[in-house]
């Protein structure tokens, strides 16, 4: 990008409980990209809005069609661009606002996940039959994860700037294969890469497609084919995100750390009011209740645009 300028369509969901919990979610893009995201979240706001969130998670499945399939914004769509951005926002503060309540079982889970054209690759009934088998050995890859943690990666390599073909002619020898997935916009764009075998490494992204709800079908789709999940993160709290997908996708899914890891990056974790911790290049496991997502208050005025401090500097000068 010749002139990035990362930021975050920021999503709060406030409710009339008493607990006083509340949402955040968030997707991000750069700089006007993402005045036309917050747009379409204030256009999906009215699929929330005045809504009971029980009645929102009791039909997770039909909510988040209700989401994806709205008369009239699914002519931008359906399930990718900017309409789907928004989705992701939207849905990741319902998950962290549900995930502060309460836990889940398999079949909450499965509840959550439009099946809707991935049925040729994963049915329903085989995505709860590998749920079920990652009941086996559970309890030891928690202990595993809270003792060591899930390793990471970075990618800083190619953000520096070395050139393609220097970089290719380092990795060939090595035999590496094909990563790819965070430009993928929705799981039936997974479903066809891994029918075709084009994957050596599938790499989700917890803000492009449909927050959890979609990232789960494709987890399950990667178990199916055996494909080993290596998370794309690194920019506004992609890794705050990510880190709960992949840790569940060992705990519960895949069950092995073969070929595994989840990228990570340096960067913009101070703003978060529980940020990412790294320690022996793995992924410490959070234990903080919801989706880590919550930017801190300081964070959120100093910056929001246009009327936040740092921006009416910007904006100020000549």
């Amino acid at each position: 990008h010749p002139d990035p300028d990362y930021s975050a369509a920021y999503v709060v969901i406030e409710t009339d409980a008493r607990d006083g919990l509340k949402g955040y979610g968030l997707t991000f893009t750069l700089g006007k990209g993402t005045e036309v995201v917050v747009c379409a979240v204030n256009a999906l706001s009215i699929h929330v809005v005045n809504k009971d969130l029980e009645e929102i998670v009791s039909d997770f499945r039909g909510f988040y069609r209700q989401l994806t399939s709205d008369g009239q914004l699914r002519w931008i769509g359906p399930e990718k661009g900017a309409v789907h951005l928004a989705t992701a926002a939207v849905l990741n503060a319902v998950w962290d606002l549900w995930a502060k309540q309460e836990g889940k079982d398999p079949k909450q889970l499965l509840s959550c996940i439009d099946f809707r054209y991935i049925t040729d690759a994963l049915t329903e009934e085989e995505a709860h039959e590998i749920l079920q088998n990652g009941l086996l050995g559970k309890t030891e890859r928690e202990e595993q994860v809270l003792k060591h943690g899930y390793p990471a990666y970075t990618t800083s390599c190619a953000w520096l700037g070395y050139p393609d073909q220097q970089l290719k002619q380092a990795l060939a020898p090595l035999g590496i294969g094909v990563a790819t997935g965070e430009q993928c916009h929705n799981r039936v764009i997974f479903k066809q890469l891994l029918q075709a075998k084009a994957l050596s490494y599938l790499q989700i992204d917890s803000c492009r497609l449909g927050s959890v709800n979609e990232n789960l079908s494709v987890l399950l789709m990667a178990k199916k084919f055996q494909i080993p999940v290596c998370p794309h993160a690194g920019g506004v709290g992609l890794c705050e995100l990510v880190q709960h997908l992949i840790i569940f996708d060992y705990i519960s899914v895949s069950g092995s750390l073969e070929n595994r890891m989840c990228e990570y990056v340096d960067h913009l974790h101070e703003h978060f009011k529980y940020p990412v911790v790294i320690q022996k290049a793995s992924y410490v496991p959070p234990q903080d209740a919801g989706y880590s997502t919550e930017m801190k208050e300081d964070s959120v005025r100093k910056f929001q645009f246009p009327q936040g401090e740092v921006w009416q500097k910007l904006l100020c000068k000549p």
